[in-house]
């Protein structure tokens, strides 16, 4: 899976002003078919995630630093725990903030980085992952008539989940025509998609392209499979873990509780149930970011702020990476 940075820093030459520029960091290049992680199937899966960013001030000071990186967060199947909190004397102020009910952001603000100056903010977190098993009675679940609110926003588009194109409508009608079940519907979606895109890594392309060119990774096959569902009206959205991404949908009980079943569109075979031991990091595929003008498939890492006379701009470093216990 391919993870942008949108990195972002304000300088000026004759006073303090605001500039901007992007930055790309590659992420680490998807392995072939990702398959998933299993260290143990009996239980739950305890790790420690370290997240956060450190910076250091070039030749000229930098001011008005604003920082924001995603963070687990709670889900039935994720438990979250912050354990340490390793915070410099420059951050002023570091506090947690939540998008669109699907991402975590720890956020800091630093006033003020004298010229070699060194400031960082990371955050231990104890995860715990219980895998999710599908249910024996798929025949109970139904397409919802009138999901609930939160759960209407995964009907329509998201960057590269192209459902109001006429190709992805109507190939995703022919697929789910004669399933007579919810369940059955979703999962012939799900095969579909397995077959007729082959696992290749390549360009961010989106859910149209993936079905024209018949390839992809696994955000394109994500993204088909999503787009596919959204058309015959089953909410459906993209699970962000590091490295990798899997889609999962919602059906109802014949009680009307809503159910959010994963499946695993790139790898192993797995539809209705996940093992997975990576913390989840989003779930969502359209976010609405204060710092961004444009919707955000996926939350990245972010850094703004401006400089004194002289220009530059801090070095600096996200982390985001499993610890040792």
């Amino acid at each position: 899976m391919r993870r942008f940075l949108a990195v972002c820093l304000c300088c000026s030459w004759a006073a303090p002003a605001w500039c901007q520029f992007d930055s790309a960091t590659p992420a680490p290049a998807p392995a072939p078919a990702p398959a998933i992680v299993t260290p143990d199937t009996t239980g739950p899966i305890v790790q420690r995630w370290k997240a956060g960013v450190q910076l250091r001030a070039g030749a000229a000071p930098c001011g008005g630093i604003l920082g924001t990186v995603p963070v687990p967060m709670e889900w039935p199947e994720q438990a979250v725990q912050i354990l340490k909190e390793d915070v410099s004397p420059q951050i002023r102020e570091l506090k947690y903030r939540t998008l669109e009910e699907g991402v975590k952001q720890m956020v800091i603000a630093i006033p003020l980085l004298n010229p070699g100056e060194a400031a960082s903010a990371v955050v231990t977190f104890e995860v715990t992952k219980q895998p999710i098993v599908p249910p024996e009675d798929t025949s109970q679940f139904v397409i919802p008539a009138r999901p609930p609110r939160e759960v209407r926003r995964y009907l329509g588009s998201s960057p590269l989940i192209e459902t109001t194109k006429a190709e992805i409508r109507t190939k995703a009608k022919e697929v789910a025509r004669d399933r007579e079940l919810a369940w059955e519907k979703v999962e012939a979606i799900y095969e579909w998609v397995r077959e007729h895109v082959e696992y290749k890594d390549g360009p961010i392309k989106g859910a149209l392209a993936a079905m024209r060119d018949g390839t992809g990774d696994c955000e394109e096959l994500t993204s088909l499979f999503i787009a596919f569902c959204r058309v015959n009206g089953v909410p459906a959205r993209t699970v962000w873990v590091p490295g990798h991404c899997y889609p999962e949908f919602y059906l109802e009980d014949r009680e009307g509780k809503g159910h959010w079943f994963p499946c695993q569109a790139a790898g192993t075979r797995n539809f209705g149930g996940m093992v997975e031991s990576r913390p989840i990091l989003q779930k969502g595929d359209n976010f609405r970011v204060p710092e961004k003008k444009e919707p955000q498939r996926y939350v990245a890492e972010f850094l703004t702020g401006k400089s004194q006379r002289g220009g530059g701009q801090p070095d600096h470093k996200f982390i985001g990476e499993i610890v040792a216990q």
